[in-house]
């Protein structure tokens, strides 16, 4: 089985959900995508794979979030997409890809009903 996740070696639920795959016997991609952002035609798979809207992917608590005014309601969604490529900060973490499906490690059990 291939495994992906989008990393970030800082955040303690990203730690957890990558240690959480380990414990399963997953050795999964890792990408750490603060370095490494996504494509805008990624993130828009990534999108379709979870079920969400971009804005439902932002880290609205992030300062980058207030100070580019992304809570305007009238920004559409390749606004925020581009957001998100130019501030990779923006994309909520980790995110655990498997079987063509995704989802977000908050909780880290969360990605296991993915595998």
């Amino acid at each position: 089985m291939n495994v992906t996740i989008y990393h970030n070696p800082r955040c303690g639920k990203s730690r957890q959900t990558l240690q959480l795959l380990k414990d399963n016997g997953i050795e999964p991609v890792i990408i750490e995508y603060l370095k490494s952002p996504p494509s805008a035609e990624q993130l828009d798979v990534l999108l379709q794979q979870l079920g969400l809207e971009p804005r439902q992917l932002m880290r609205t608590k992030e300062a980058a979030y207030k100070e580019l005014g992304l809570a305007d309601e009238s920004l559409d969604r390749h606004a925020l997409i581009d957001a998100m490529i130019k501030h990779p900060i923006l994309i909520e973490r980790p995110i655990v890809i498997a079987n063509g499906k995704a989802a977000i490690g908050r909780p880290p059990e969360a990605v296991l009903s993915i595998l």
